[in-house]
């Protein structure tokens, strides 16, 4: 759900930030935000919950508990006066910027037609580039779930990360892995 400011511009030069929300809020403020001229985004990814009768199709938040605000030119106390805002996420008592480039990784993933999922963030591993498909140019983390290659893209300030499904022989290595080698779990001796 990607909501434009009010004159409808999608300029890549502003900031972002984020939004901790109340829980399952986030469509809500999400609206409310645009309602007040602001642009807010808000992630989906499509889950199928299996009920004991049926199977339905859900549209569910990527990151649960979190909207992303554009350029909100210091007008913080209308946003966290908005219903279902509980806090703007930030360090030392200031809001804290997302990188334009993070979003814009998430916004690709989610506009792919691949298949998206939330995943827990990992600081550790090497970093990959991908080298051909729809994604191709775009960095991230290559894992691997059961049989399936997956790339984590991250939003490092909220520590959250998102996975999708990739064919491992279109990414390259980007950096040599340097902080896996430092990553290693302490041992008791």
């Amino acid at each position: 759900m990607l909501l434009r400011d009010a004159a409808g511009t999608n300029n890549p030069t502003l900031s972002w930030y984020a939004l901790y929300t109340r829980h399952h809020h986030e469509r809500n403020v999400t609206l409310a935000l645009a309602g007040k001229g602001l642009e807010a985004f808000l992630p989906l990814y499509t889950a199928v919950h299996r009920w004991k009768d049926r199977d339905k199709k859900l549209h569910l938040p990527l990151f649960p508990g979190y909207v992303f605000l554009r350029n909100p030119t210091g007008r913080w106390l209308p946003i966290l006066a908005t219903p279902g805002v509980h806090s703007v996420v930030g360090f030392a008592g200031r809001p804290a910027e997302i990188p334009v480039s993070e979003i814009d990784a998430v916004r690709r993933v989610i506009g792919s037609a691949l298949n998206v999922e939330p995943h827990p963030f990992l600081k550790c591993g090497d970093r990959v580039r991908v080298t051909a498909g729809p994604l191709q140019g775009l960095e991230g983390r290559l894992l691997r779930k059961k049989s399936l290659w997956k790339l984590l893209v991250s939003v490092e300030m909220l520590q959250r990360s998102v996975a999708v499904e990739i064919d491992a022989t279109t990414v390259e290595r980007v950096s040599s892995g340097f902080a896996a080698r430092f990553c290693t779990p302490l041992t008791a001796h």
